[in-house]
């Protein structure tokens, strides 16, 4: 039979205060990568958030030309745009009644304005570099070709800057901006 000493139970009683330490130590860690985790999976949502809006923006225009068929078919490049091109419609045609051809201005300036193109830099209008649009530094185009089979096909690429996501994932925040592009094909 073991007889217990003094001492024996005393050491049994407790933890030490290096046993309490290593264990904040272990804890503290992993709650420091749990932390990292929450930011990084926050930014990723950022980023899909900003494809989710592209996705959306392009099918808008695409719905845009497709409600304005007529003249998207006839009219080679009528609703062509590039990058940094903002068209001024002249005339709100929500408002007033429309020509095709100023229908397709208006969609194409509706369209750049809800992207952000030109609404993000610092200006009178905008002092603090807001971002205006849906996208921040948002732009687009809109390319349209001929092929033989005189299906109209239809190009729309949307860009935007995903700087913040790049961030997340381990991309300095000194680097240049990070564009991102979504593209769409399809047949008008």
């Amino acid at each position: 039979m073991r007889h217990h000493t003094p001492r024996a139970s005393f050491r049994a009683r407790g933890f030490t205060l290096v046993e309490v330490l290593v264990s904040l130590l272990v804890i503290s860690i992993g709650l420091l990568g749990v932390a990292k985790l929450v930011l990084a999976a926050m930014k990723a949502n950022d980023s899909a958030y900003f494809r989710g809006q592209a996705t959306d923006l392009a099918y808008a225009i695409l719905d845009d030309m497709r409600a304005n068929r007529n003249y998207a078919l006839t009219v080679p490049g009528g609703y062509a745009v590039a990058l940094g091109a903002v068209p001024v419609p002249g005339v709100q045609c929500n408002v007033a009644a429309c020509t095709p051809a100023q229908q397709a201005t208006y969609d194409i300036y509706n369209w750049k304005q809800r992207l952000g193109a030109g609404n993000n830099a610092v200006s009178a209008s905008n002092p603090n570099g807001v971002i205006i649009g849906a996208l921040p530094a948002g732009d687009g185009t809109v390319t349209m070709s001929y092929p033989a089979n005189n299906q109209v096909m239809v190009t729309i690429t949307v860009q935007w800057d995903d700087s913040i996501a790049a961030w997340a994932f381990g991309t300095p925040a000194a680097a240049a901006p990070n564009p991102m592009t979504f593209t769409l094909e399809s047949a008008l």
